[in-house]
């Protein structure tokens, strides 16, 4: 395991110990990392590189563009997500993939709430991302609907996963109630494209078993 700074944000890589495998990013709330990394178990975990990013400004890091709070108490997310990607590419990118061996295979990109709507909003703003992992994402996010169809991605990617929790959408809020309708609305029209793309129901509401959530996720878009 290998750590440093940048700009605030703590990079921890966990190197694979093979030569010539993928590497994928995942941005965290809580550094769930080390978490994650335990749960994929020896193995898979032992064939690719895993570079979590922790410490992040999240309502401004992980958001598209400004939207104001969406209930009582909470804050607003100000859209800083195309400033964290060219922190992501330009600076991250290159000191952790010094830890590589041998080539990248191919780079994959992962997120639980509003990091899995950055894993999937970063496919309209880059090619250097070939697969990607949105967890329990965000993608109620008003306008991001409309965003995806009216915009190109990057390239077409590899395989998307996409996961929920079956409680997620039981709620009076009228931004949340929406989320499992946008994200089988958003797989779907990815499917209909020709994609390799699934949808996962998992039980519960938004905060359960994310480690195990964000995981599986992983192993997904490594199995393909």
């Amino acid at each position: 395991m290998i750590q440093f700074m940048e700009k605030g944000r703590l990079v921890t890589v966990w190197p694979s110990l093979k030569k010539d495998r993928p590497v994928v990013y995942l941005n965290t709330f809580e550094d769930e990392g080390e978490r994650v990394h335990k749960e994929l178990g020896t193995e898979p975990a032992s064939d690719f590189t895993l570079v979590a990013i922790s410490g992040l400004d999240w309502n401004h890091d992980m958001a598209p563009w400004d939207i104001p709070p969406i209930f009582e108490g909470d804050t607003a997310c100000t859209g800083g997500a195309d400033d964290y990607l060219g922190l992501l590419m330009g600076e991250i990118m290159p000191r952790a993939e010094k830890e590589v061996r041998g080539r990248i295979l191919w780079r994959g990109i992962a997120g639980y709430s509003l990091a899995g709507l950055f894993a999937v909003y970063s496919l309209y703003r880059t090619e250097v991302f070939s697969r990607a992992a949105s967890m329990s994402g965000s993608l109620w996010f008003p306008g991001f609907w409309e965003y995806v169809v009216s915009h190109e991605l990057k390239r077409e990617p590899e395989c998307i996963y996409f996961s929920l929790g079956d409680r997620e959408c039981r709620t009076g809020n009228p931004y949340l109630r929406v989320v499992q309708e946008r994200t089988e609305e958003i797989e779907a029209f990815y499917r209909g494209k020709g994609m390799d793309t699934v949808f996962q129901s998992n039980p519960g509401g938004h905060g359960k078993n994310t480690v195990r959530r964000t995981a599986e996720g992983i192993a997904w878009i490594l199995e393909r």
